[in-house]
């Protein structure tokens, strides 16, 4: 019966229903066999006594008895595929100190041969031509190569990116100590700055003071000298009557006192005074003082803040494919100005096709970025950013909301923040170049007047997702009142 069962081909021995060793095999009367338990509830819910192999219908459920020759074949081959298992696993112990045991196995865990490449599970052989028959099975060592080759690969991609990352981290803390050798040199250059222009300040007050005082001391002196001029007449007309008084001619005396009796060349000194130096005055002067340095201070930190912006400038050229049909556009693509036609273009998505409207070719979507604009000469013009998705056709009304971030000039001398609503901006000077910078992860958007140095507005809290990029409007021309260009400008540091 051994030899026998060695010439069967292990499909021989599986139950075709539960694909498993049989158990209680029966033989229907077409001549397939089954596991009695496997055929007998196969039959009870379906309405054919039906073969599930040849599909032979039977009129009458046969009757079942347990096939002996069967029985005994597949319970000798399953203790021959035990007996292989348990063999294999004592000489894999000789050989090596750990095995793997199969994941399927009750009872008794065989030692595991094959992996399951459906299942993801380590089998024993016998599992392996029972539960796992239908299944792509790979010899376990083969498994464990393959597996042991693509975890030293995933080890060497897991430490190259975190040699990469050190050196992100290393280029980062270099970046920031530029930044902070930076920031340190700007703060010494400011305060530096700012003590010259306190001493120079604190120099003038003294000799404000100082001059005050002489004045102060040269009018007394004037006061003490005419005053001590009188008492010296006083003085001198009282000796004259002293002297009458002892004459014995009553007729000259009286005669004298007549003419003694008119007054000296003497002022009212009531309301005469020496404005007192200390108090008001030296408050004021100081109030005038502090006043000052505030300004000063303030435009410090505001060249100071343009000359770390000017740091993050980029190269700006306009794209043609985005510009409205009736614009010029400059070869190098750094100056635009509106016509007097409107040329015939294709009217493509990216193009706009009713504002005098331009974008930048460069996008960003991370960072800062810097660049100015020349807009001496126009009476109308739109200065800014925008983001990639922004409406480009039909009538447009520019603001946050509809993804534009941007100022502008309207009417000769009306400067607007475009937000929703707009803002009146008050300048003390009439921006010739306008530096517009982004700080993306920020948020911010501000604009500057560059030769001036001084802040003109600032979009704060800007929640930004998508590619952003520079934007320019030209206006009409009106009859070439506006014809001037807009130019993008190299960026030279102003201090």
């Amino acid at each position: 019966m051994s030899a026998a069962s060695c010439l069967l081909t292990e499909d021989q021995f599986l139950c075709s229903i539960c694909l498993d060793v049989f158990t209680d095999p029966v033989t229907i009367p077409c001549g397939h066999n089954f596991c009695k338990t496997c055929i007998t509830e196969h039959w009870s819910t379906n309405v054919k006594c039906q073969c599930p192999n040849c599909k032979k219908v039977f009129n009458t459920r046969p009757e079942l008895h347990v096939n002996t020759l069967i029985f005994e074949m597949a319970a000798q081959f399953r203790q021959s595929a035990q007996q292989k298992a348990s063999s294999s696993s004592s000489e894999q112990q000789l050989s090596k100190p750990a095995e793997v045991h199969c994941n399927i196995c009750t009872g008794t865990k065989l030692k595991a041969l094959k992996s399951c490449l459906v299942c993801l599970m380590c089998v024993c052989m016998l599992c392996a031509i029972s539960d796992h028959k239908t299944h792509d099975v790979v010899p376990l060592r083969e498994e464990y190569e393959g597996k042991k080759a693509e975890l030293k690969v995933e080890i060497q991609q897991m430490i190259q990116k975190r040699r990469l990352k050190i050196e992100e981290i290393k280029h980062s803390v270099e970046l920031s100590k530029k930044d902070a050798d930076r920031e340190i040199a700007d703060g010494v250059q400011v305060f530096t700055a700012l003590k010259e222009s306190v001493e120079r300040s604190q120099a003038e007050l003294m000799d404000t003071i100082k001059e005050k005082q002489r004045k102060t001391e040269k009018q007394a002196e004037g006061f003490i000298k005419e005053l001590e001029q009188e008492i010296s007449e006083l003085k001198k007309r009282s000796t004259e009557v002293e002297q009458l008084s002892r004459s014995e001619d009553h007729v000259h005396v009286l005669q004298s006192f007549l003419s003694l009796n008119t007054a000296p060349p003497t002022k009212d000194w009531t309301e005469v005074n020496v404005s007192p130096l200390y108090e008001g005055n030296v408050r004021r002067a100081v109030s005038q003082l502090e006043e000052m340095i505030s300004k000063q201070l303030k435009k410090l930190f505001t060249e100071v803040e343009l000359k770390r912006v000017q740091q993050s400038a980029v190269d700006v050229t306009l794209d043609p494919d985005t510009a409205h049909p009736e614009l010029i556009l400059s070869d190098d693509g750094k100056q635009v100005q509106t016509g007097d036609v409107k040329n015939i273009l294709p009217n493509n998505p990216e193009r706009f096709d009713t504002c005098c409207n331009v974008l930048a070719k460069q996008s960003f979507i991370s960072g800062r970025f810097y660049y100015e604009v020349q807009v001496k000469g126009k009476t109308d013009w739109y200065a800014g950013v925008a983001r990639e998705s922004i409406n480009r056709k039909g009538k447009i009304t520019p603001n946050p909301q509809n993804g534009y971030w941007i100022i502008c000039l309207k009417n000769e001398n009306e400067y607007k923040a475009c937000a929703d609503p707009r803002v009146s901006l008050s300048l003390k000077s009439r921006p010739e170049k306008v530096g517009v910078f982004v700080d993306y992860e920020e948020g911010l958007v501000s604009f500057y007047d560059v030769d001036a140095a001084a802040l003109i507005y600032s979009f704060t809290g800007c929640c930004f997702t998508e590619k952003l990029y520079p934007f320019l409007s030209t206006d009409p021309n009106y009859g070439g009142k506006n014809s001037a260009p807009l130019i993008i400008s190299p960026v030279n540091q102003t201090m």
